[in-house]
């Protein structure tokens, strides 16, 4: 026992004094002022300013604008091309629809004997022919007809036949459109029947005979414009025999 006493005071003994405690203390106070200093010295150190062009610093009294350089009048003066919108063409002109070309080829169709003006003629003017075609609709439905279907139908297949017809008939030659265009206007004589249908019956003596005048109103209005956009002097009777027949069956729709 008495070794085993002797190990342990000879294993815990130690030349740690209170002395050295406070050495050590003031060791790690004069560390710890040290860090810190060095702290405080590293964050006054100046943050490093950033290069900046002269260009980039601009007096407060600078008045110019960015990015634009100086207009020159010759410049403006010079160029062949000016985008300004009082040059546009109306938005109506553009799609190609006149309405003075309208008025005209209206007053044509209603007066058989005035001679039509071929270069007027010749136009691929659709917004009148759909526009009566949509008044032939109406009409026959205000008389308790729902032919839509019929008048659409009947027109595209006479047109085709008739252009075939005068494609045959014409060295010259005419489109599908002008065509269309033609018979289209001259369909307005047969929309004042269809008005008439409305108030009383066609089913008689005089429904027969308004409608074989109407019919012939339509084919001479059509055959003068054929004639006269085609240059086919002396035709016109065999050009208003199958406009005769076409108009026909529309009034035959509209009287029974």
């Amino acid at each position: 026992m008495s070794n085993l006493a002797q190990f342990d005071s000879d294993f815990y003994q130690s030349n740690f004094t209170i002395d050295n405690q406070e050495q050590s203390g003031s060791g790690s106070n004069a560390y710890g002022n040290l860090y810190g200093s060095r702290k405080q010295q590293t964050g006054e150190q100046p943050q490093p300013v950033s290069f900046v062009p002269p260009e980039m610093l601009m007096s407060p009294g600078y008045t110019g604008q960015f990015f634009q350089p100086a207009s020159s009048s010759d410049y403006y003066s010079q160029s062949s091309y000016i985008d300004s919108f009082d040059e546009e063409p109306p938005l109506l002109e553009e799609l190609g629809i006149h309405f003075d070309h309208i008025w005209q080829k209206t007053l044509t169709v209603l007066n058989p004997m005035k001679p039509a003006d071929g270069s007027i003629m010749n136009e691929t003017d659709l917004t009148g022919p759909i526009l009566f075609c949509v008044a032939l609709g109406a009409t026959l439905l205000l008389a308790g007809k729902v032919q839509f279907g019929y008048v659409y139908g009947l027109s595209a297949i006479g047109c085709l036949v008739i252009h075939a017809l005068l494609n045959l008939m014409s060295s010259s030659g005419v489109s599908y459109g002008c065509v269309a265009s033609v018979l289209g206007y001259c369909l307005l004589p047969m929309v004042i029947l269809s008005g008439c249908a409305m108030f009383f019956s066609l089913q008689g003596t005089f429904g027969t005979v308004s409608s074989l005048v109407i019919i012939g109103w339509c084919s001479l209005s059509a055959s003068k414009i054929f004639i006269s956009a085609l240059d086919m002097e002396g035709q016109q009777l065999l050009v208003a025999y199958p406009c005769a027949l076409l108009y026909g069956l529309f009034a035959l729709l509209t009287i029974f």
